[in-house]
């Protein structure tokens, strides 16, 4: 009887534990089914954190990260080429704060501002462009690849830069970069078969565009070697029977003087170069470097002008005709701020200032008579 009674007492017990442990259960689901449902109410968060509670305010999410701003160095190098007039200080300067690495960016600005657009009066740009390239040959490569993507119609600028640079291998650059400007395979191969002079084989007397160039090696590297092809041709600032000869050494006399008064080093290339000269280009050579060091450049002009005007009066038979001379007049802007006076200030000189005119082709202007 006894152990009867323990039994239903145990079934009883086993009985109200399990309805207990059911209640509980469902209790645990209720509320886990409340919680899902106030997590997901606007707010709850900030209502039922228990830190809110206590007055500390909940975390944040994280904020977008503003988009990284240009460091004032690279806002600075950016300017630096946003104008014609700012790259012409550039180009001025660069001999004495050299920045080759930052050429490829010349470059492109130089064709977002339509700088080799006039083939008449790109070729300081061309022989500048050359000249950095041919100044670190191992690079060249790296620098021209930079360069790229380039509009095709500025493809032909890329190639005689190249072509004008006077690096050993400008043949195998051309080559290597043929298929990136397929538009240009003719120009291309007349440089390569020699159809079209390269840098070494530019003659002086083929117009003003190959003294430009000459220059524009000078500004990027200030080796003697363009400026002593320059000054083989300040005899011909003595021309009697060739009115383009005469031009051309005017301009080459010109240029030479008024550069030479702003720049202490190719003063000093001058007189190192006068002891070399034959006799008829020592005396020229001597009168380019009085009038640098005295400022008198304007007197070179004068005495351009009469021989000029004089050699055309007299009607030679190499006389280029008067539609000859319009157009010069017309390939040059004013004279005085790229290369004539790049190394100073052409108001100091008296001249009105147009960048975007070459050297020679800017000279040309200011000697053709009116």
């Amino acid at each position: 009887m006894v152990i009867k009674i323990f039994c239903v007492t145990m079934r009883q017990r086993r009985a109200e534990h399990f309805a207990v442990s059911s209640a509980a259960a469902l209790l645990l689901s209720a509320g886990l089914v409340a919680l899902s449902m106030l997590a997901a109410a606007p707010g709850w968060a900030q209502s039922a954190s228990p830190t809110a509670k206590l007055g500390v305010p909940p975390a944040q999410p994280p904020r977008p990260t503003a988009a990284k701003q240009p460091t004032a160095k690279a806002a600075a190098e950016a300017a630096a080429f946003n104008s014609v007039e700012k790259i012409g200080r550039w180009i001025n300067n660069y001999r004495t704060n050299p920045e080759p690495e930052r050429l490829p960016q010349l470059f492109k600005a130089m064709v977002e501002l339509n700088m080799f657009a006039d083939t008449d009066s790109s070729g300081l740009y061309l022989g500048f462009v050359g000249g950095i390239l041919a100044a670190e040959p191992t690079k060249a490569t790296a620098r021209i690849g930079r360069m790229f993507p380039l509009r095709p119609e500025y493809h032909a600028a890329l190639i005689k830069a190249i072509a004008y640079s006077g690096l050993a291998d400008w043949k195998e650059q051309l080559r290597n970069n043929a298929e990136r400007m397929p538009g240009r395979v003719v120009l291309i191969d007349r440089f390569m078969t020699g159809k079209m002079p390269a840098y070494e084989a530019l003659q002086l007397d083929g117009g003003p565009v190959p003294l430009d160039i000459m220059w524009g090696n000078y500004f990027a590297t200030g080796s003697p070697e363009p400026i002593l092809r320059i000054i083989s041709v300040l005899q011909w600032s003595k021309e009697v029977n060739d009115v383009e000869k005469l031009t051309i050494g005017s301009m080459a006399k010109y240029t030479m003087s008024t550069n030479a008064g702003n720049d202490v080093e190719l003063l000093r290339l001058l007189k190192a170069a006068y002891n070399t000269e034959p006799a008829a280009n020592q005396k020229i050579l001597s009168e380019v470097i009085a009038a640098a060091e005295t400022g008198e450049t304007s007197k070179i002009r004068r005495e351009a002008l009469m021989s000029i005007e004089q050699l055309k009066a007299k009607g030679p038979e190499k006389t280029r005709t008067t539609a000859w001379w319009g157009q010069a007049g017309q390939m040059a802007l004013s004279f005085g701020c790229i290369a004539a006076s790049a190394l100073g200030a052409p108001a100091a000189i008296g001249i009105p200032c147009v960048i975007g005119g070459a050297a020679s082709t800017a000279a040309l202007k200011m000697m053709t008579p009116q």
